[in-house]
């Protein structure tokens, strides 16, 4: 499989640039990824034209998102054992507060999960998920216009997200852990993200290997999207998300990284999620989560110059204030 990485640029753009997935970057030249051969650049206008089609099509507004500028999704985790914020959220009162802080801090989506999937996590009963998560969603829901998704593997507990006034749901398993995920999700209308993982929560860190990880991950995301449109979705209505993390070293993880913007060949909206994870520490000597703040906020705006449209991040205010900052600067607009 030939892989297409745009050289994603922005501000004034030369006559015969190709924009990006509609939005704020374009493009003349791409990079060409082939197993077991050198890279090479070619002219955007050498790439195949059903490649080019997926690349440049402009990108269908989801749970009132439009994806022409980057956007900012906040993490609230409703759960003891998150990696990075366990416990701090697990009460009702305290998820629903945090909710409306993110909202006015400029969040544009809210992720509310009741299950933690950080390396080493156990599974979750369905009930106590739902009992976590579907309070809060009721809550937010009614108290602030920020769309919701639900963070969940099981298609009972988005069911019920959805029915308390979900948006969007999250599978970071991408339809593999729950054979109902799919036919729930069809039904409901509403869009999916689906993310790529190797391996299970409580094992998957262990010793992860590819040979050639950037190939496998799109050709992984690839399959889950043709499961899902075989199940009645749209493509239209689906994100995807490389999963830095789930399954991948240090190295697996900057080369995801390096070359996200070869997803945007998949035709969907990309979802980003990286913040405060360990192997920033690896790269920053930042052994405490709550410290890795700059190395997120570097990632962030290197997927942002490369088109990504959906930021997932604990720390609104820096995430929304440092988007703001580089797309004044580079000019940057749809």
């Amino acid at each position: 499989m030939t892989l297409y990485r745009p050289l994603a640029q922005t501000g004034p753009a030369p006559k015969g640039a190709k924009r990006l997935a509609g939005g704020w970057c374009w493009f003349t030249q791409a990079e060409v990824l082939t197993p077991g051969r050198a890279s090479r650049i070619i002219p955007a206008s050498d790439i195949p034209a059903d490649r080019l089609d997926r690349l440049t099509a402009p990108r269908t507004p989801q749970a009132s998102l439009s994806w022409a500028m980057p956007h900012i999704m906040g993490i609230l985790n409703v759960t003891p054992d998150s990696f990075s914020d366990g416990g701090q959220f697990i009460g009702a009162d305290a998820a629903i507060a945090h909710a409306r802080d993110m909202a006015a801090c400029g969040a544009d989506m809210i992720d509310v999960g009741g299950e933690s999937t950080r390396p080493g996590a156990t599974l979750v009963p369905v009930e106590d998920e739902v009992a976590r998560i579907r309070p809060v969603i009721e809550a937010t829901a009614q108290a602030v216009d920020t769309p919701i998704s639900v963070d969940t593997r099981k298609a009972a507990v988005a069911e019920a997200a959805m029915a308390a006034g979900a948006a969007m749901v999250n599978d970071v398993s991408a339809f593999s852990f729950d054979p109902q995920m799919a036919e729930t999700v069809a039904k409901s209308g509403a869009p999916v993200c689906l993310m790529h993982a190797k391996g299970e929560p409580e094992t998957m860190q262990d010793d992860p290997r590819y040979t050639d990880v950037l190939h496998e991950v799109y050709s992984a995301l690839e399959t889950h999207i043709a499961t899902a449109e075989a199940a009645g979705i749209a493509r239209a209505r689906i994100l995807v998300d490389p999963g830095i993390g789930f399954g991948k070293t240090l190295d697996h993880n900057l080369t995801l990284l390096r070359h996200i913007g070869v997803f945007h060949g998949l035709g969907c909206p990309i979802l980003l999620g990286a913040s405060r994870k360990r192997f920033i520490d690896t790269v920053t000597d930042a052994p405490s989560a709550a410290d890795r703040l700059p190395g997120t906020l570097a990632i962030t705006l290197i997927a942002a110059m490369q088109g990504v449209q959906l930021h997932r991040v604990h720390d609104i205010t820096p995430a929304v204030k440092a988007l703001k900052m580089a797309q004044a600067v580079l000019g940057a607009k749809k």
